[in-house]
This record gives C-alpha cells, structure tokens and sequence, in this order.
C-alpha cells in the first residue's frame, strides 16, 4: 500500500504529523527554530541562534532518533557538506532516515489518520549539501521521497517556507504527474477548480471536519465534552442524545454557566498544531474563507506562509488581503460564540449581516465546501434564500454555486442539494472514513499544485538552473527592469507597482526563507515580519492563562 508525498507551506515545528526530520551536523547544533521539537532534558546549550542536543553519533552514521514520549517524534539528520560530497550524499541521508522511521512502530497514526505522516524540510539548503542549489534539490529530491512513500507506505510532507520553493516544487510536479492516486473524475475536478482558483473565482467554506483532523472534536463531539463536564446524572445525559444539537447545547449551557461554557470553549479550541488540511487550504490562491470553526488554525497556517488573514468580524479588512469570516464566533472572542438554539436564531437577526457575506459569496464566486456534512441550519437558511433571490419565472436555473467534497457517497443528500451545489464523494458509502479523509487531503494537494502561480521563482537565483532557455531570457530582461528602479518606490507609483511584480516573480528572495524550518543554518537569520509578529503577539494573548 503506496503513500503520497504532499508539498505544503507551513511551520513543521506546528503541523500535525508523527515524525519530524530535523536537520544538523556532526555538532549536534540546530536552528532555534526547531526546540519545540526538543525535550528540555537533552538540551545543553541554548541561545538565540539555536540549541546544542545531548546525543552522540557512533561511527558514520547520519540518523538519530530524539527520545520522547508523546506520540510524535523527531530525528536528527546530518545534512551538513563539509567536504563536497554534493547532493548525492545529501538524498542518500534522506533515504537513510525514512528507512529509520519506517522501523519504529507505530500503531495509530496521528489523530486517527488513515497513514502516518512524516514532515520534512527542503534538506541541505543552508550550509548542507545543496546550498545555493535549491532547484537542483527539488528535482532529485521529490523522486527520492516518492520511493520511500511507496515502499515504506507512509505519507511524507514536504514543507516548505518560502514561495519561491513552494512555487518551484509545484513546478517539478506538474511536470512529472506527481504520484496523486486519484480517479480520473477527481482528477478533472481538480483542474476545473483549480483554474477558478487561478481566476479568482474560488472561495473556501471550511467546516469542523477539517479541524477534526487537528484532535479538535465534531459537533456531537463537543456536546459529549460538555455534557461530561456538566456533571449531569446518567438520565439526563442520555436524554441529550434525543434532543436537537442546539438544544442540547443550551441544556448544557445552563447547567455549566455562560463562564464556564466561555473557559471551555477557549481553552479547547485555542491555538495549537493545526492539520495538514489547514495548511493545504491555507496554501490555496484564494482571497475569502468562511468557517463555522471557533479555532484559530486556519490564520496560523495562512501565516506561517506569510499570509496575514484578516479575520471578521474582529479586524479591519485591508485592501488586497485575504480574509476569513468567522460566521459562528471565534474562540478569542468567547462570549460571541454561537452554540444554542436562541443564539443560532440570533444569527438570522442581529447576524444578518455576516451571513450576508456568504450570500455575496454564493452570488458572485464559486464556493468550494470542505469538512462540512451540510446539515448545519444556517447553510440550509443561506442556500434557501440564494436560490430564491435568483429564480427567475421562466428561465433555466441558473449554475450551481459551488462543490462539496464529501467524505462518502450519499445519494438523498446529494439529491436534496443538487438545486444549490455539486456533491463530490471522496469513495462510495461503505469507504472508511479515515481512508476518505485522506483522499480528500491527495485532492486538496493537487488542487494547489495546480493553482499555484507557475512565475513565483523566476527571479530567485536560487532556482536559476530550473528555467528554459525562454525563461532565461525573460528572466534576465526583468533583472534588468529590477536594477533600474529606484529604492523605496512607493506602490502607488508606477515604479512601486513594477516592484511589486517583481517581488510576486522572486526578485529580492535568495531561495526563500532562511530559518531552521527550512534550512540547515545553525542560526536562524529570518527577516523581521512585523504583521507576523503582530499575530504571535495576539494569539498569545488569546492564549488561556
């Protein structure tokens, strides 16, 4: 049973996964960057340019298992060149290490996950053996990850910091088919969306299915947290079980108190490691999502690739930038949550206004539905009035206004929604739901390999060797255009818009970000992002306690 390699734009020290590669030298020395990933005990040395471990290598060897006890583990791995035995060397350390993590055992993957998933960074390209060859990398590295995937049956992640890598490897795998294990109807589904995505017509409903993968609960979940934390008597908590959700949540909610119900919801749907499904849609060139998710892990995704989602109704939407509207409340904000039955009928009256936003959404773009069963009564409500709005006595309806991705085949729902948008089964209704969820996690990856800008490491010198002679050409007339600009164009020049371009094709970026994440530098030199430090500052704050 083969395994995927995935490629994604995220932190590894904060995706969900169960094995983490890690690179360093003969010295033991890591970025700072990846001590969330280290114990304290083995820990002997530490400053802001990274950590000394307490371990030792015996003979050659270029893998070594961190010891711990949680349920994901990291390995170090020697990536560093110091004697020009080159890429080579370098992919043979890469082979060595999956084929170490393959023999460690384990017996449930991470939050019920269908295969294990082992995360990795671009090896070698600080000071290991692809230094200032990150495009050669890619190209020898993606096959190397493919054997071990299909030999070893785990799924790998390859996560990446910069946009110019994350561009340049969805190059390398449009090239080469990829290795997505999908039927064709999938495949061509894919393709449809991703050429709206590429037109900016594509938004992103994201439901609590997606979360779920992150050990965040479901629905009814969530009532069976409370009602264990209500303290409740045998009788009344089976009798929960046959009322209506909202119902059963306002039950709940006067038996906990509002405080109480507010520490709850902070503190279990607060920020933590968010699931590789945030990543893949974070990733995705879209501008708006909605979600009826209280966690914050789809903004962590989006910005630890650099992009700051502006999250409504709490922040000040910006000109040219994504946002997520939180149409159910946000846990930062607990005491706006709706979870009743009175405040789900609030929602239709003094939350018009927000749910006016996904009306303009199914009016005007093509919304892509993912973790949602579709039962939820606001959608039912939004989806009703939409079809109403534009019926028209006499003419053909008009197109459907968006796609869910199911995780199983379900004809009457499917039926009951065929008026309003396209249900799209990841496998039949007798399929596994894990094995479901994983599907649709391949769909999402080619999703955005093929909606990822094909240009975004035109300019990057880094990747200068992946360019056709055509590119080359065209690449070199633009250094030129970048050379004639003056410093400190502001945007709205003329000057600043070029610049601006330029920037989206790679210009002033040396392989994209230089951090321990995605490199092998013992320091970690990342430039100052002052809108992300902005954002860690206040999901600290957001933080319980």
């Amino acid at each position: 049973m083969s395994g995927h390699v995935f490629v994604v734009g995220a932190d590894l020290t904060r995706l969900s996964c169960d094995d983490v590669l890690v690179p360093t030298g003969r010295t033991l020395r890591v970025a700072a960057s990846w001590r969330a990933l280290l114990p304290d005990d083995l820990v002997t040395d530490e400053d802001a340019d990274g950590v000394c471990v307490d371990l030792a290598w015996h003979g050659d060897e270029r893998v070594l298992e961190v010891p711990g006890s949680g349920p994901r583990r990291a390995w170090l791995l020697d990536t560093v060149d110091d004697r020009g035995r080159g890429l080579g060397w370098l992919l043979d350390g890469a082979r060595e290490a999956l084929a170490a993590v393959a023999r460690r055992e384990v017996t449930e993957p991470v939050h019920g996950r269908a295969r294990r998933l082992v995360g990795l960074p671009a090896l070698g390209t600080g000071w290991g053996g692809a230094a200032g060859r990150r495009g050669d990398l890619l190209q020898q590295l993606l096959p190397v990850l493919r054997e071990a995937a299909d030999e070893h049956g785990f799924d790998v992640a390859l996560v990446l910091r910069g946009p110019s890598d994350l561009a340049a490897a969805q190059r390398v795998r449009r090239g080469d088919d990829g290795g997505w294990d999908l039927p064709e109807p999938l495949r061509a589904l894919a393709e449809q969306l991703g050429e709206r995505a590429r037109r900016g017509q594509l938004a992103l409903f994201i439901g609590a299915g997606v979360s779920a993968a992150a050990g965040l609960p479901t629905w009814e979940e969530l009532l069976g947290e409370l009602a264990a934390r209500s303290g409740l008597d045998d009788d009344l908590r089976e009798g929960l079980s046959r009322l209506p959700p909202q119902d059963a949540a306002a039950l709940l909610a006067r038996e906990l108190g509002r405080d109480e119900l507010e520490r709850f919801v902070q503190e279990r749907f607060g920020p933590g490691p968010y699931a590789l499904a945030h990543a893949l849609i974070a990733d995705l060139p879209v501008q708006e999502f909605v979600t009826t998710n209280y966690d914050p892990l789809v903004e962590l995704a989006a910005a630890d690739m650099g992009r700051e989602l502006s999250v409504l109704p709490y922040d000040e939407p910006r000109p040219g930038r994504p946002w997520l509207l939180k149409l159910h409340g946000d846990a930062a904000h607990p005491a706006g949550v709706v979870l009743t039955r009175e405040e789900y009928l609030q929602l239709g009256d003094s939350r018009a206004a927000l749910s006016g936003v996904l009306h303009s959404l199914l009016l005007t773009r093509h919304v892509l539905f993912v973790g949602t069963s579709m039962l939820d009564d606001d959608l039912i409500r939004i989806a009703h009035q939409v079809r109403s709005a534009v019926q028209v006595p006499g003419r053909e309806p008009r197109r459907r206004s968006g796609t869910v991705l199911a995780l199983r085949e379900d004809a009457a729902r499917s039926r009951l929604w065929e008026q309003d948008v396209e249900t799209v089964a990841m496998g039949g209704a007798d399929a596994p739901p894990a094995e479901a969820a994983r599907r649709l996690e391949v769909l999402l990856d080619l999703l955005g390999c093929l909606s990822t800008p094909p240009t975004g490491y035109l300019l990057d010198p880094a990747y200068r060797g992946m360019l056709s002679d055509e590119e080359r050409v065209l690449a070199e007339a633009l250094q030129g255009v970048a050379e004639a600009l003056p410093e400190g164009a502001s945007t709205p020049s003329a000057a600043g818009e070029v610049a601006a371009l330029l920037r989206r094709l790679g210009a002033g970026r040396s392989g994209g970000r230089r951090d321990g994440s995605g490199d092998d530098r013992p320091v970690d030199d990342r430039p100052v992002d002052e809108a992300t430090d902005a954002r860690d500052d206040r999901l600290q704050q957001q933080r319980p306690g």
